[in-house]
């Protein structure tokens, strides 16, 4: 199955919203005519609404860095499915590695956000991802299988086919190291795996899954040739319009 490369620009909290805007605005230029690659970027939510208003007419898509699983309350800081549909938001990221490690995120209330996105009408950028000592210690097996069950429970076949899933090797990202290749492709075929056990085959075959660990101009093409990745969850890169597209159509 032909699966339509995908590639996010997470800016985690970068640029001011002017600096956002211009940026917004090169990354539309530059990406006016691509049809074959789907692209979204997420930045910050101060500047969401006035990016959203930049990129409509283009090929690009609103994402946000994260999601609360509440509708509206007494959430002090969060935000709302609601409140990102109104902004003109369609991807969210939830379970960052970033919000995991600093800020409490478990495979439980992952769980939560990807049902209060999907009950938003937004599609998840779903985010799992072992760290070196779990690499090293041969459990990077066992912490994704965790990580996908404990994220998908309760979720039907048909609502997780909308979600993307970007693997992260925690020990790649924002350090300049990354996996060969051939270590992020057999990542991504053992998530296929899992995901077959829990949906099926076809589901399997049908998810996108990213890889989000420094990914850059220089080693994009090697990466999106391999036969499971289907694109990236850009950090770094994505800041600079030139690297964000030396990604997009890599050379």
């Amino acid at each position: 199955m032909a699966r339509k490369k995908f590639i996010a620009g997470n800016w985690k909290m970068n640029t001011t919203p002017a600096e956002g805007i211009a940026l917004a605005r090169e990354i539309v230029t530059q990406a006016k005519n691509i049809s074959d690659v789907d692209i979204a970027i997420c930045p910050p939510y101060t500047h969401l609404a006035a990016i959203g208003e930049i990129i409509k007419d283009s090929p690009i898509k609103l994402g946000a860095q994260d999601v609360h699983w509440e509708p509206k309350g007494a959430f002090t800081g969060k935000i709302s499915a609601a409140m990102l549909g109104a902004a003109g938001v369609t991807y969210v990221i939830i379970g960052h590695s970033e919000q995991r490690t600093y800020f409490h995120e478990t495979d439980v209330s992952v769980n939560k956000k990807i049902k209060a996105a999907l009950g938003g009408g937004l599609l998840p950028i779903v985010c799992i991802g072992e760290t070196l000592e779990e690499r090293n210690s041969g459990k990077m097996e066992g912490v994704l299988k965790t990580q996908i069950t404990g994220g998908f429970a309760g979720i039907a076949k048909n609502d997780a086919l909308k979600c993307t899933i970007a693997y992260e090797p925690v020990w790649a990202i924002g350090t300049g190291v990354n996996a060969s290749p051939e270590q992020a492709n057999q990542a991504h075929i053992f998530i296929r795996s899992i995901f077959s056990s829990l949906y099926d085959v076809q589901f399997a075959q049908a998810v996108r899954i990213q890889y989000g660990g420094s990914m850059k101009p220089d080693n994009a093409k090697q990466l999106l040739q391999q036969s499971d990745v289907d694109g990236g969850l850009i950090g770094g890169a994505s800041l600079k319009a030139a690297d964000f597209m030396g990604i997009v159509i890599p050379r």
